[in-house]
């Protein structure tokens, strides 16, 4: 058993570790090089950015410049600390985490060999650029949130356990739940498997996680008087998702993820073949590995309203792995065509959106998002310096603190909750004098969501609303549209109130729309 005979790989000079690690580290940052001046992005500067600042700028460990959530305070340490020696900027923000996910990088590589052991051929090497191709993590490597580094301590914890290092396990999974709180639920898979292996002193490292979380609510709970922080992220993120029907939902998108989308499919065949052909999953590396991967599909999709597929970060390496091993142990054409192509359809779905609502953050449509917010803002500084913006979150946040790469100076912002027409229903006409209408979520011209059956669900279980029609924004505020931008299928619409409109119930365009590459 595994839990009996665990070691580390072979003793390897520290010269040749660093030489693996400058050189992933090279790749991570000269791919990601035209995007370190890209502004923050949606919860970028919706909560963890707006934390950092409070903790670097006057101490506070529980931010008061944005909401109190049960976030732990890792990240927000972590990127104080690189502001304290750097400075504060988005350049040097986006190394920060580059940084991270060259370590990532670099684990994944020492995880496949450990897991790999008597494969045939290199399947390190080969789990390792099925990482850096995939989309999810391209996207997530530069972006300021909790989930990079989450990724990088479970799989560096895994990785110590399956080396039989439990005590050095422990203190990952520790440094893991000080990054995000789901996290927590390596501990007891591990305790499990020791506990089970009759182990039961070294189980009781893992008890260290939990002693942290606990700490860190405690903290939280003293400051802010309420035990998550605040009761909307209680109600949102801990009960809200479990409704039966959202639940299962859940569920399928995640199954959708991992084992459909983005060509996954390619590689799943291809485990699925060396299961019946071989034994190398025979291992109980490989149990333990599996539980661990089912344990966080299962929680990220019971807990958390969102359902963002940024929570199965931590799970794309190991299937990347299981893959590889797998393509290494099918010695014939068929494999090494199927993994050309599982690896070309990464990359294309880097670049290529699928044809139904994903979040932007998924793949390089995040970078769409921000160039165009951006352009908009700069728009809105030069020509409406005073009067008051009416838009929706998250590019109100951007308008209103310069610190987030949009403006230099702030901007006078009324914020709608959304763009649904019951969310600007309250809106008095005359009070709208400059409105900006964009596309918050993915609506391409051939889009699977919009069956009648899709969207009844959308809107009997999650409150969902088609959002307002230019026409109709323009009728109800008496508007005009005065500049639009266009890119990749994603746009953003200024309009501004003409002199003398009246606020009637409709009003003809009173000039031609204005394109602004």
């Amino acid at each position: 058993m595994i839990l009996e005979s665990a070691r580390p790989l072979r003793r390897i000079r520290p010269g040749t570790y660093l030489f693996f690690f400058v050189s992933f580290a090279l790749l991570v940052f000269l791919t990601h090089l035209p995007y370190f001046d890209l502004a923050f992005y949606w919860d970028e500067l919706g909560y963890f950015i707006p934390a950092a600042l409070d903790l670097f700028q006057e101490g506070r460990w529980v931010p008061h410049s944005t909401l109190a959530y049960p976030h732990p305070p890792g990240l927000m340490a972590y990127l104080a600390g690189v502001w304290r020696l750097f400075g504060y900027s988005i350049p040097a923000t986006r190394a920060a985490m580059l940084l991270l996910a060259s370590a990532s990088v670099f684990v994944v590589f020492l995880l496949a060999i450990q897991l790999c052991r008597g494969s045939r051929g290199a399947p390190a090497f080969a789990a390792t650029l099925l990482v850096l191709v995939s989309p999810l993590f391209y996207a997530q490597a530069m972006l300021a949130q909790m989930d990079l580094p989450a990724m990088l301590f479970t799989i560096w914890a895994l990785l110590a356990f399956l080396q039989g290092r439990f005590l050095a396990s422990a203190l990952l999974a520790t440094a893991l739940v000080l990054f995000k709180e789901t996290g927590l639920v390596v501990a007891p898979v591990f305790a499990w498997w020791l506990w089970r292996g009759g182990k039961r002193r070294q189980a009781c490292y893992f008890v260290l996680p939990l002693v942290a979380v606990c700490g860190w609510l405690l903290a939280l709970a003293l400051s802010t008087g309420q035990l998550f922080g605040n009761t909307q992220f209680t109600e949102y993120n801990l009960f809200y998702p479990l409704h039966p029907a959202r639940a299962a939902v859940a569920l399928l998108r995640r199954f959708h993820y991992l084992f459909l989308g983005n060509f996954h499919w390619l590689g799943w065949i291809a485990v699925l073949l060396a299961w019946r052909r071989s034994r190398i999953y025979s291992h109980q590396a490989w149990q333990v590995t599996a539980s661990l991967a089912l344990a966080q599909i299962l929680v990220v999709s019971l807990l958390g309203g969102a359902t963002l597929e940024r929570y199965l970060l931590p799970v794309i390496p190991l299937a990347c792995i299981a893959m590889a091993a797998a393509f290494s142990s099918l010695v014939s054409g068929w494999a090494r065509l199927s993994q050309a192509a599982l690896v070309a359809g990464l990359l294309v779905c880097l670049f290529v959106n699928p044809p139904y609502p994903f979040p932007y953050e998924n793949n390089l449509a995040v970078t769409d998002f921000v160039r165009l917010q951006q352009s908009a803002a700069q728009f809105l500084e030069q020509r409406y310096p005073r009067p008051t913006v009416t838009t929706a979150w998250p590019f109100s946040a951007a308008l209103r603190r310069p610190e987030f790469g949009y403006v230099r100076k702030r901007l006078s912002v009324r914020e709608v909750t959304d763009f649904g027409p019951s969310h600007l229903a309250a809106l008095p006409s005359s009070a709208v004098q400059v409105f900006v209408l964009y596309s918050k979520e993915w609506d391409p011209p051939v889009n699977l969501w919009r069956f009648p059956l899709f969207q009844t669900l959308r809107r009997r279980f999650y409150g969902w609303e088609p959002p307002v029609s230019p026409q109709d924004l323009e009728a109800r505020f008496s508007l005009t549209p005065v500049a639009h931008w266009t890119r990749r299928g994603q746009w953003i619409t200024v309009f501004e109130k003409q002199p003398g409109a009246t606020g009637s119930n409709h009003v003809a365009r009173l000039s031609p729309w204005t394109f602004t590459k």
